[in-house]
């Protein structure tokens, strides 16, 4: 046994009463921080920390952001539960957090072969949409996260922080970027809702059951702010329904709800409405919002394609994705959604 493992399981006795508690694995969930699988003679739980080769001593910032969000949502929304946050570097090398192990699927690209129900994927994105109602609806202030996010002209700075990297950070003439940028600044909504925003609500983002579509958690909120929750609505919308552009946009992501057969996207901004209390009168601007903020942050990746500093499908792809992303982004902020 390495001597981290030992500190940790030491740790874990001392401070949690956990006997026989060792790190397994590393296991799938999240983008950029780690997801390891802990096991002790009682269960499983799962540790989440910064990336093992980082050397900003800020990585961890993440993580702990997502274990306060977490923690302070617990019994108001399906998530896991956190077990312990603990800062001391000198248990495995950096801070990390222990929660609730949560035995279930991602989904994306299609449904596991246990899902017979014919409406499975409408089932959960009704589901999706009734938990993030269920989010934006929480007395974010009573819940201790009053300093995780400057909720004041939210929107606007969104905007203007992407017009402004586009700017300083030129890839090739997209007129339509610049054009939606400014849509939005100019029909910014006066009376948004204030509440808690995870930031990059999808399917992959979830964790299901593996017999039923049942959503079983909400997980990776290392982005968790205090916002307009209707940015995540848009967000989901964003990834629902049928393709309305040829090609389109990232094709591949969350394949299994991006056709014609599933609810109408009215449907889900209805179960959120109903969820969360809050009106959705304004949502064109949300889901042209979900729609020009991808195409601006990616398009920063295909800027490192042209300049030869990466070369993978993904990137390649982006000179079809981009602008189609801003396609439908004028589509929305047309009242066509």
């Amino acid at each position: 046994m390495s001597t981290s493992s030992t500190a940790f399981g030491e740790w874990a006795e001392a401070q949690l009463g956990l006997h026989n508690a060792r790190i397994d694995r590393e296991i799938s969930g999240g983008n950029s921080n780690l997801t390891r699988l802990v096991l002790h003679d009682a269960g499983s739980l799962v540790m989440r920390s910064a990336p093992a080769n980082t050397i900003s001593p800020k990585a961890h910032l993440g993580v702990q952001r997502e274990a306060k969000f977490m923690a302070a949502l617990a019994g108001h929304a399906p998530v896991p539960d956190v077990v312990s946050w603990c800062e001391d570097s000198s248990i495995i090398g950096q801070p990390f957090a222990l929660v609730e192990f949560v035995d279930g699927l991602s989904l994306t690209d299609e449904l596991p072969q246990s899902y017979k129900e014919p409406d499975a994927v409408n089932q959960l994105g009704l589901q999706m949409a009734t938990a993030l109602g269920r989010i934006a609806k929480a007395p974010w202030s009573e819940l201790g996260l009053k300093d995780m996010g400057r909720p004041e002209n939210f929107l606007r700075r969104q905007v203007e922080r992407w017009l402004q990297v586009r700017k300083d950070q030129p890839t090739r003439d997209l007129p339509e970027l610049q054009r939606l940028g400014q849509w939005l600044l100019d029909h910014l909504p006066q009376d948004g809702p204030v509440g808690i925003v995870h930031g990059d609500y999808h399917l992959d983002n979830t964790l299901c059951h593996r017999e039923r579509p049942e959503l079983l958690a909400v997980i990776d909120w290392e982005m968790g702010t205090i916002g307009d929750p209707l940015t995540d609505l848009g967000l989901l919308l964003m990834f629902w329904g049928p393709r309305r552009v040829e090609p389109p946009g990232f094709a591949h992501v969350q394949a299994v709800s991006r056709h014609g057969a599933v609810i109408d996207r009215r449907e889900l901004a209805t179960a959120w409405s109903a969820a969360s209390g809050l009106a959705t009168g304004n949502i064109e601007f949300y889901l042209c919002f979900a729609f020009w903020r991808l195409a601006a942050i990616v398009e920063g990746a295909y800027g490192l394609y042209l300049a030869g500093k990466v070369d993978t499908p993904y990137a390649r792809g982006l000179e079809y994705d981009v602008p189609a992303l801003l396609q439908e982004a004028a589509m929305a902020a047309e009242g066509e959604w």
